[in-house]
């Protein structure tokens, strides 16, 4: 029910208690989420998220930085990322709901930070999404140019600005992830998790490729822009680790999830951490890291290089595809459990929690978020647009690190299937990198960020504080 008169200060800082987000665990309008997924598929998740793109191009952009040294950058930007993991762990333990960092900062830090979490969120996975599946239109024509010597038209394979009208591929992938997303999230984990060993597969094989190639005076100089150099593409790399948290919007739908959830977002880190300091391993080895300077492609290339043949290129653009499609999958269903999670709390309109009784999934939901993120990924240019998707997470993950600092001091007590070791030093290191690595984004990054807060606010403060659920429940304030 819509409220008046709440004070501005308790709008701002009311706090949703941790066993109120709890017992509300899966319900939504007319229904309950499912509990069907368990640690294998929830590991999967976070990898189909965090595995994608990132290290089929990163290369090419990060190997000029470095050097051989590369492979320091993809442990510095890992450890970076284990930080807010830990913190993850924690509160996905000790608050098993969907939501994310959404719900961890309603419970710690109050509904407003809460809300402008949930805000970051909403435009990290939406930007990402669109920009993912734009991506997919080129892995595609690769694929079927190695195969049947073919291409789509650029016209309807590339987004306006760029030589097309509408990119059908990137809306092609977006309707198949909702195909999956519609039968429920036991069957969208199980698309996931085929999709997901089909891209391990590529990149091992990969590694045994290149490492046919393997010179040792490839790795000669292997530091010659010294530790600024490591550091500067350790913060490159740092976004392809973007998606580990993917597994803590889960926690409505895990059978086990103060159990499984941190288990899942460590494994998960640690796989997607070995697979990319192996390939660059392999890749650095194979190839001289002066020769990656503009290579997008550089694991094609490298696999060409080391067999002579085009058949093992095809293979890992076709890893590529599935990749990808993996990643629109996994982050757009992380999407709908966040927006679900804020609907249920009334700070958005009440049909995003609307829950289908068939399938136990909110379809009304799906369907919109999809629509929104496949006519954005179809018709619009991101451009510099999708450096958002980056500095929405680091705010988000540095959210985090301090809710768990919060939640230790206000429920000393309560039961944590996880704790993060040397608190509180390594939330406060997590917080820190975050906040460094946001600084080191570009102006215009900045810009379109202060432009979707104040977005935001209006939505915010137009719409959600009046309809807060939480504040319906408090007690009237005394005269």
């Amino acid at each position: 029910m819509p409220t008046t008169g709440l004070p501005r200060r308790s709008a701002l800082t009311r706090r949703k208690p941790v066993d109120r987000l709890v017992a509300e665990g899966g319900e939504g309008e007319g229904g309950s989420l499912r509990r069907s997924l368990g640690l294998w598929q929830l590991t999967m998740i976070s990898i189909g998220a965090t595995l994608g793109t990132g290290i089929f191009v990163v290369l090419g952009e990060a190997v000029p930085k470095a050097g051989p040294a590369v492979i320091v950058s993809f442990l510095l930007a890992g450890v970076t990322a284990l930080f807010s993991a830990l913190s993850y762990a924690e509160l996905a333990g000790a608050i098993p709901v969907a939501g994310s960092s959404y719900s961890y900062a309603y419970a710690t830090l109050g509904e407003f930070v809460a809300w402008v979490c949930g805000w970051c969120l909403v435009l990290e996975y939406g930007v990402s999404v669109a920009a993912v599946a734009v991506g997919w239109g080129q892995y595609v024509n690769e694929f079927l140019d190695g195969t049947i010597g073919v291409t789509l038209p650029e016209v309807i394979s590339a987004p306006p600005g760029q030589g097309g009208v509408v990119n059908v591929p990137a809306l092609a992938v977006v309707l198949l992830a909702l195909v999956f997303l519609l039968g429920g999230a036991k069957e969208s984990a199980r698309a996931n998790t085929i999709m997901v060993c089909v891209k391990i597969a590529a990149l091992l094989l990969f590694c045994v490729i290149g490492f046919l190639g393997l010179r040792s005076a490839n790795y000669a100089d292997f530091a010659p822009y010294g530790v600024s150099g490591i550091s500067a593409a350790g913060a490159t790399l740092f976004f392809s680790y973007i998606g580990f948290d993917a597994a803590s919007t889960a926690g409505e739908e895990a059978t086990d999830a103060q159990r499984d959830l941190p288990r899942a977002i460590m494994l998960s880190l640690g796989i997607v951490t070995a697979l990319y300091v192996l390939v660059a391993v392999v890749a650095v080895g194979a190839r001289p890291w002066r020769e990656f300077q503009g290579s997008e492609a550089a694991l094609a290339g490298i696999t060409r290089q080391v067999t002579g043949q085009n058949l093992w290129p095809v293979l890992l653009s076709l890893g590529a595809v599935v990749a990808i499609a993996s990643v629109v999958l996994t982050v757009l269903y992380g999407q709908t459990r966040v927006i679900f999670a804020m609907s249920r709390d009334g700070l958005v309109p009440p049909v995003f929690s609307r829950v289908h009784a068939g399938s136990g999934t909110p379809r009304a939901n799906t369907l919109l978020v999809v629509l929104f993120c496949g006519v954005l990924a179809a018709v619009v240019p991101l451009g510099n647009l999708a450096d958002a998707t980056s500095i929405g997470t680091l705010f988000a993950f540095a959210l985090v690190n301090v809710a768990v600092i919060v939640l230790r001091r206000t429920r000393p007590g309560m039961r944590r299937s996880f704790r993060v070791p040397l608190f509180p030093v390594l939330p406060v290191l997590g917080f820190g990198f975050c906040v460094w690595l946001m600084f080191s984004l570009s102006t215009v990054t900045w810009v379109v960020f202060a432009c979707w807060m104040l977005l935001g606010l209006v939505v915010y403060f137009g719409y959600g504080v009046r309809h807060s659920r939480l504040a319906a429940a408090a007690p009237p304030r005394e005269k």
